[in-house]
């Protein structure tokens, strides 16, 4: 819920969970969260689009990029140790974090 009502991905709030609570390995955790991820978005996409409210041509451009994106990333993902996903994460979070606060 509230990673809809904020507008960021899920994966913030669902890895350091599945990570923290579950004692999920952290490979694990981003790859659990990303298979939770789809019918999230499939589900918020259904609601916005039933108000209007997608650019489908904008979505449909972002959306080649992002399968192409999403393929390099896992598996480079996989290359790295646990230690150093957990840090590259840590560090994206805080990204995040400073451009909402900015914004």
């Amino acid at each position: 819920m509230l990673a809809g009502f904020l507008g960021i991905g899920g994966g913030i709030i669902l890895v350091p969970m599945m990570t923290g609570l579950l004692c999920l390995s952290q490979h694990r955790a981003h790859g659990t969260s990303l298979a939770v991820i789809l019918p999230i978005a499939a589900v918020g996409a259904v609601v916005y689009a039933t108000r209007g409210d997608i650019d489908w041509l904008l979505a449909a451009t972002i959306g080649v990029g992002s399968v192409a994106g999403a393929i390099i990333g896992a598996r480079l993902m996989m290359r790295l140790s646990a230690h150093r996903l957990r840090q590259a994460f840590g560090l994206y979070t805080i990204a995040i974090a400073i451009l909402l606060i900015v914004r």
